[in-house]
């Protein structure tokens, strides 16, 4: 495990800052003591330094994970954020959107929330910034294949769309899932038979 770079830290920090702002601090000084993130075979892990300086007992190679792992780098050096971070992410989140119970199972199969389905949204969410998503119980949901999504309207404008069917947040694609741009898609034209 080594200290991130500081390009490194600053990708990662710009990613982490459209969830949470400057709420950044509270993660590193927090008071039950200090925590440090630190990378390892690409992963980004989020670990106390007591835990940490017990954990260079261990070699590299056989060093699996410490701590939890907030995201990892891709191989163009971009940040994706990991589920497991979303309840370190959550407390801290200055934007979040709110669905109705109908819409959470919607929400939680992979689906966008739409303006039917929303409860209520932060006041003054700008245009595609990042939003955590919870139930009207106030529990983050997580949403396969991220649990992060950002809204494609800014909360004035949601506010006056007529349309139940509206897209109001989009849930964020990571590297697991692809889906090609619609000038690839192939149509198969079909063909009757006669029996």
């Amino acid at each position: 495990m080594r200290p991130l770079t500081d390009d490194e830290t600053k990708t990662m920090f710009e990613k982490l800052s459209k969830y949470i702002g400057e709420n950044i601090k509270h993660l590193v000084d927090r008071p039950d003591g200090t925590y440090c993130f630190r990378l390892h075979n690409d992963r980004v892990y989020y670990i106390s330094e007591t835990i940490l300086k017990l954990a260079t007992n261990i070699s590299r190679g056989k060093l699996v994970s410490v701590g939890t792992c907030f995201g990892k780098f891709t191989k163009t050096i971009k940040f994706r954020l990991h589920i497991t971070a979303l309840d370190f992410l959550a407390p801290y989140a200055k934007f979040k959107v709110w669905v109705k119970p109908g819409q959470e199972q919607s929400f939680l199969y992979g689906n966008h929330v739409l303006k039917s389905g929303l409860g209520r949204i932060t006041e003054n969410t700008n245009q595609y910034q990042g939003v955590v998503v919870y139930s009207m119980a106030d529990v983050p949901l997580v949403s396969w294949p991220s649990p992060f999504t950002y809204c494609p309207l800014s909360n004035q404008i949601s506010q006056h769309i007529a349309l139940p069917l509206h897209i109001l947040s989009i849930i964020q694609s990571n590297q697991s899932t692809y889906s090609p741009p619609p000038s690839h898609t192939v149509h198969y034209p079909i063909k009757s038979v006669n029996i």
